[in-house]
């Protein structure tokens, strides 16, 4: 007897259409699963035993073939088993064939029988739904992630014996229907629109108007920013808050991010709904080159991935091994991550803004030395430490600022109050609005990045603007990918101030943030 089940793995962070096909035949009884499985695949051979003897069904002691077609792409994970064990109950004759007709099965299972949640669900039920399949048959407990994919028929199944009396009635799987409109909530918690307090407020950060206005510019327009200076200046403090002044992110943004932890396996199943807020990665400095961009036989999204939409911070950025920083180079620029092997290629999305910090010296007090604290490192030494940072990395980075000790000020003063997390996420929520709308008057899509002669014609910039940018270029021999950089932060402190125009005194500020190229 001959049965065949649709079911679904992940690849990278996007679903792949599985057909488990499942052959009974005469001969001694064993089981073999072939289609390149992994030693999970493998393994789910006797956890499909013990859950169909302990469901109340009969194993066949006969000759089993399991196929997982395609057979040249490897499989990987226990999402087959409730498809493999449905399709040895159908092709024994112990379970009506017809109802999993067009229906996918994702699933793990326990030796009892029970149904476990497996991760990627988001991506799989997206990848059945542009297949065409409607009727999807899963874990109970990732039937709230599935829901937020629309006009998809959900079943959620807590045990195997569920499907004997499901399959075998006049409408089947009507018993176990999930009400997924009921599961999707649209609505913004309070944490998640008043969020800076999960990571503490600007108020508190002592002076640093510089450092907290270059921040504002940064998330105002997803510019990558570095931090130089001294231990104790407020380095880690002020990035950490970063999070607390970036908007929710849109339900088309939240929906691809949710998928992509989904599939990393890092999506809670208690999560009550998609991932609202910007993501903040913040790996140690041992993490290997494919921690980061993400790598393995059948890769896995690494850090990059993990920061999309959100903010990738390095902290002490020299201390990253050189092979590890150089694989950001790619990503920072096209925003993909690409990873290619024997039998396919795979592409991450990696759309996120950098943020690093650093030491002036192994030390941390080359060029601010007080009476107490002086530098002691040799010239080789910080050569050395500094080499780990190569100048296209750098190149790549829009806003580059020394971090000083700050200058002592009255408790209550103005400018201590001034600068706040909500005062200063309102002002991004309004300069991505007007780049929102000035693109949308372009015809451009939203996050599209222009570059060259387009990016030049697509801003309004005032003569005197463009002639002390073409000066700069000249005087200070910058690249042309920093041309366009400092044309792209000029455009993004004009709209922090409202601007319509781009002029001169805002040019002037986005080349004074270019601290490492002066």
């Amino acid at each position: 007897m001959f049965s065949l089940m649709q079911s679904s793995s992940v690849l990278g962070v996007e679903g792949k259409g599985i057909s488990v096909e499942v052959d009974i035949a005469s001969g001694l009884p064993q089981v073999s699963v072939v289609g390149l499985p992994d030693p999970a695949v493998r393994e789910s051979v006797e956890r499909v035993r013990a859950a169909i003897k302990n469901s109340g069904f009969a194993f066949p002691l006969e000759r089993i073939t399991v196929n997982l077609a395609p057979a040249d792409l490897r499989k990987e994970g226990t999402a087959f088993d409730l498809a493999i064990a449905a399709g040895i109950l159908t092709a024994s004759g112990q379970l009506e064939a017809p109802p999993f007709r067009q229906t996918m099965l994702i699933g793990e299972l326990s030796l009892n029988g029970e149904i476990r949640p497996v991760p990627g669900v988001l991506a799989m039920i997206e990848q059945a739904k542009r297949s065409g399949i409607q009727k999807v048959l899963l874990p109970l407990a990732n039937a709230k992630e599935a829901a937020w994919i629309t006009d998809m028929e959900l079943f959620a199944i807590t045990h195997l014996k569920e499907l004997l009396a499901e399959s075998k009635s006049e409408d089947p799987w009507s018993g176990i229907r999930f009400d997924a409109a009921s599961s999707r909530d649209y609505s913004l918690s309070a944490a998640e629109t008043e969020h800076s307090d999960d990571f503490g407020d600007y108020s508190d950060v002592f002076g640093q108007h510089q450092a907290k206005r270059a921040l504002l510019i940064a998330a105002s327009g997803k510019h990558n920013i570095l931090f130089a200076g001294p231990p104790g200046t407020g380095k880690t403090m002020m990035i950490r808050r970063l999070p607390g002044i970036l908007p929710p992110l849109s339900e088309e943004e939240a929906l691809e991010v949710t998928k992509i932890y989904s599939a990393a396996g890092k999506l809670s199943t208690d999560a009550k709904g998609l991932i609202r807020m910007a993501p903040f990665r913040a790996p140690h400095h041992t993490i290997s080159a494919g921690g980061l961009i993400g790598g393995g036989s059948v890769p896995k999204p690494g850090e990059v991935t993990l920061a999309h939409y959100g903010v990738l911070y390095l902290d002490e950025l020299p201390e990253f091994s050189r092979t590890v920083l150089e694989v950001l180079r790619q990503p920072l620029e096209d925003g993909i991550v690409t990873i290619a092997r024997s039998r396919a290629v795979f592409h991450f999305p990696a759309k996120l803004m950098l943020a690093v910090s650093f030491n002036p010296c192994p030390c941390g007090y080359a060029g601010h030395e007080t009476a107490e604290k002086r530098c002691t490192c040799s010239s080789s030494a910080i050569a050395k430490y500094r080499s780990k940072m190569s100048g296209p990395l750098l190149d790549r980075i829009d806003i580059q600022i020394e971090v000083p000790r700050p200058i002592e000020l009255e408790p209550g003063s103005a400018e201590m109050a001034a600068m706040n997390s909500a005062q200063m996420r309102l002002q991004v929520h309004q300069a991505r609005a007007r780049k929102a709308l000035r693109d949308e008057e372009l015809g451009l899509k939203p996050g599209m990045r222009l570059s060259g002669t387009a990016l030049r014609r697509s801003i309004l910039m005032k003569k005197e603007a463009f002639e002390l940018l073409d000066h700069a270029l000249s005087v200070l021999n910058i690249s042309m990918r920093a041309y366009d950089r400092i044309l792209r932060l000029a455009r993004t402190i004009a709209d922090v101030e409202g601007s319509e125009y781009v002029e001169d005194v805002h040019v002037a500020e986005a080349i004074q943030y270019r601290r490492l190229d002066i």
